[in-house]
């Protein structure tokens, strides 16, 4: 059996609907410039730098340094990167700690 470049593995999963969200939603859990590379990597896997760019109307080296670790990207930015992969934001109660009885 010939194995696969884990490369290879990992960006046919990032072209999985399921496994990108899980996996953004982990990078978002892990704080922002995870989240860009991640982002980055979808990105990469799927329609490619460029024309994300250009959908989100930037250049294409300035939407691979705004999505880098230390990229300080506009909330718009990320929000029209999120769009232009199909994707979409959402917010939700962060879990609550269970009060303890005494």
């Amino acid at each position: 059996m010939k194995l696969r470049d884990i490369s290879e593995t990992f960006e046919a999963d990032l072209q999985d609907s399921e496994f990108v969200q899980v996996y953004l939603e982990e990078a978002m859990h892990d704080g922002t410039p995870n989240l860009l590379v991640a982002l980055r990597n979808v990105i990469q896997a799927n329609e490619g730098m460029a024309d994300i760019a250009q959908e989100v109307g930037v250049g294409r080296e300035s939407l691979y340094k705004t999505l880098s670790e230390t990229g300080n990207p506009h909330f718009a930015t990320i929000e029209k990167v999120i769009k232009a992969l199909g994707l979409r934001l959402t917010i939700a109660p962060a879990a609550m700690a269970k009060a303890s009885s005494i």
